[in-house]
This record gives structure tokens, sequence and C-alpha cells, in this order.
């Protein structure tokens, strides 16, 4: 777990996109499988706890001048 803590989220989401590939092409042995199963399964809960510090932080930027929170939409730019 101390490998995952030194990863970037985004490093995090490579290492799970390469578990999810080497599990779904299948021709890893029964014992590597599970050893990559639970390597996913700790980086998935590491990017999840990364993801609700970030809305966290966004709901405290996001406060209106009286103090409460705002809700405001999320609009992804297309392109």
């Amino acid at each position: 777990m101390s490998e995952q803590k030194t990863m970037t989220f985004e490093e995090q989401i490579k290492r799970l996109e390469a578990i999810v590939a080497a599990l779904e092409k299948g021709d890893v042995q029964l014992a590597d499988s599970l050893a990559l199963f639970e390597e996913g399964t700790k980086l998935i809960a590491a990017c999840s706890r990364e993801l609700d510090q970030a809305e966290q932080r966004v709901v405290q930027l996001v406060k209106g001048a009286d103090g409460a929170p705002q809700e405001l939409p999320f609009d992804v730019p297309e392109g």
C-alpha cells in the first residue's frame, strides 16, 4: 500500500487500466490474477478517497457570500 501512496492519482488510474487489460486478456495465472485483483481493489479505494477529498475542496470553494454552499452546474466544455 505504501507504493500507492507515492503514486499520483493519474498513475493509479493508469495502473488500474493495466490491471484491467491483463485480467481481460485472460492469460494470467490464477494466483497472479488474485494478486492483481487485490491490487486493483486497493487502488480503487485510494482513488475513491482522493476523489472524495477533491469533492470536499470544491464544496468549500463554492460557498456563497453568506457562507452557505451554492450548487452550481458542472459543465464540461465540449470539444
